[in-house]
């Protein structure tokens, strides 16, 4: 259990608290690029403060506090030019860089533009990499922006889905090493929903957690499993601080203020041999519900869907001076400790864990890989239709409810195949 001050100290993410300190050392997934090829401005809340993010005409990604240095207009609904973002109010515009350079009734009237200096903006620099775009909010020089391996996937169907959840972040990442949740929050209770009169899921015996470079990895023994199972062999990564890598997906929980969190889904399945080559020209983006408008329920019948349903249970900012730990905790606590570790570390002035500071190192990093040679090499739609593990995820998308019909028709056309509707998935 934690007390009130250290489970602040763990969960607060505002510029000026402990933790919002050392999250703003690392870059975050904000949108998706074709979401501001859509529309090119957005708004933002990230880490406690409300930003516009926008791309303008020549294409450069920005990323400003959200209201105008004037008399504090809504810049989300400013409109793009060839360098900057205008505000809809009075005309001031606005570079990358935050800085005012025009101001178009006062440079009129006051040629010296001597104005402009105070109308200087907050700005955050904005990448892109892997149909993401990227923010980085802490001091400069300014971390490498990880080039996961699985971004440069070949022969590959992505889709990129967002949750808006209404709980704090870390207890939705405490999710990313928490093995023994999926025996009963997936496969149990997926299976009492389809009818299932008593708990039919493998049982957890052993579990371990090994720390490395980038975080956690998780290993676990089910009642179906041996120590020569890749559950055990390979594992999977609690990626550090804020995502989850389970060999064909990412799952990002990134901050948006002390109570609520974006995630963020990324998601590869190689095509079937069939369909090769294949080249994905836009990786599309959704927005997945997850309550039921009419009946007010969480929506419960994908995986991350249920995740999130355990989440937001919790309560906004869930009460640890009242847990009970256990063995299957391990890794929770371990999670824990890392987080206050670093927390110090950035008080002393001091690097956090997992950043990458050297250019050279920065290119495809492997992360351990479940079906690591089936997504190098593929198989034939025949085979993968059998395969223990992607046959699930072959006809359905099963981490988010709410696949709209037009990535579900690009997904088709690019696996060559049928989807099929369910109820509730199976796993």
């Amino acid at each position: 259990m934690l007390t009130k001050e250290k489970n602040m100290r763990l969960t607060q993410v505002g510029p000026d608290t402990p933790g919002g300190k050392l999250l703003r050392r690392y870059w975050h997934p904000v949108a998706a690029v074709d979401e501001l090829m859509r529309e090119p401005t957005k708004s933002v809340r990230l880490l406690g403060e409300d930003l516009v993010l926008y791309r303008d005409a020549s294409g450069r990604y920005g990323m400003l506090e959200r209201h105008c240095s004037h008399r504090s207009a809504d810049l989300s609904y400013g409109f793009v030019e060839e360098e900057g973002l205008r505000c809809n109010y009075h005309g001031w515009l606005f570079d990358a860089t935050g800085a005012c350079i025009e101001q178009p009734y006062e440079d009129t009237v006051n040629p010296a533009k001597s104005l402009r200096k105070n109308g200087r903006l907050k700005a955050y620099p904005v990448r892109e990499k892997a149909g993401l775009l990227w923010a980085y909010m802490g001091p400069e020089p300014a971390p490498e922006l990880p080039d996961w391996e699985a971004f440069s996937w070949p022969n590959g169907f992505v889709q990129i889905v967002f949750a808006d959840v209404p709980c704090n972040w870390v207890q939705a990442q405490e999710n990313s090493i928490d093995p023994v949740h999926f025996e009963w929050m997936h496969s149990n209770w997926s299976r009492r929903m389809k009818g299932a009169k008593r708990n039919e899921a493998p049982r957890h015996l052993k579990l371990q957690f090994d720390e490395f470079e980038y975080g956690f990895v998780y290993r676990r023994i089910r009642e179906d499993t041996s120590e020569q199972h890749p559950l055990w062999t390979v594992g999977r990564v609690c990626l550090w601080p804020n995502a989850f890598y389970l060999g064909d997906h990412f799952e990002w929980r990134v901050p948006v203020d002390d109570e609520n969190t974006l995630s963020v889904t990324w998601s590869y399945i190689r095509v079937p041999r069939e369909s090769e080559p294949f080249r994905q020209e836009v990786i599309p983006s959704w927005v997945s519900p997850i309550k039921d408008p009419v009946s007010g329920r969480w929506i419960s019948s994908h995986v991350i869907n249920q995740d999130i349903i355990a989440w937001v249970g919790q309560g906004r900012i869930t009460d640890r001076s009242r847990e009970n730990l256990g063995a299957s905790d391990r890794g929770v606590s371990l999670f824990r400790k890392r987080l206050f570790d670093d927390i110090e570390r950035v008080e002393k002035g001091l690097d956090p864990s997992a950043l990458i500071r050297d250019p050279a190192k920065n290119h495809r990093i492997k992360l351990p890989t479940i079906d690591e040679v089936l997504i190098e090499k593929g198989l034939p739609l025949a085979e993968y239709a059998q395969h223990p593990v992607w046959k699930h995820h072959l006809k359905h998308f099963p981490f988010h409810y709410g696949q709209p019909e037009e990535v579900k028709r690009a997904y088709e056309a690019a696996m060559g195949i049928k989807t099929e509707a369910v109820d509730v998935v199976n796993i």
